[in-house]
């Protein structure tokens, strides 16, 4: 019975650290925006970059709108880091990697 106890508590805090995130935006990161590619059509484009996170774990595979939310996050430090405001997203989520391009739109 303990064991079984023990088991399902751990199962249970596998399962919601799979929902955490794990990255922090920075300063500079929280200034940049996620926006649709039509959205950049009048913007200079400053380069791309691939993010990635953990997409399990141990064998519990993560959240994916978690894993998007830090990916985006990554590019947008990124992005800040390049002199971007802005970040599209050119890619789908696999495999725990997304692809972002980087974009200067304000002045």
């Amino acid at each position: 019975m303990k064991r079984r106890l023990l088991f399902s508590a751990v199962v249970a805090a596998v399962v919601s650290l799979s929902a955490c995130s794990f990255v922090q935006t920075t300063k500079e990161g929280a200034q940049v925006t996620l926006v649709k590619e039509f959205n950049v059509k009048d913007c200079k484009k400053l380069g791309s970059t691939t993010t990635s996170v953990a997409d399990k774990i141990g064998i519990i595979k993560r959240d994916p709108e978690t894993m998007q939310k830090e990916l985006a996050d990554l590019a947008r430090n990124t992005a800040a880091k390049m002199g971007g405001d802005s970040i599209v997203a050119t890619s789908p989520l696999k495999d725990g990697t997304m692809t972002f391009d980087i974009y200067k739109c304000k002045p």
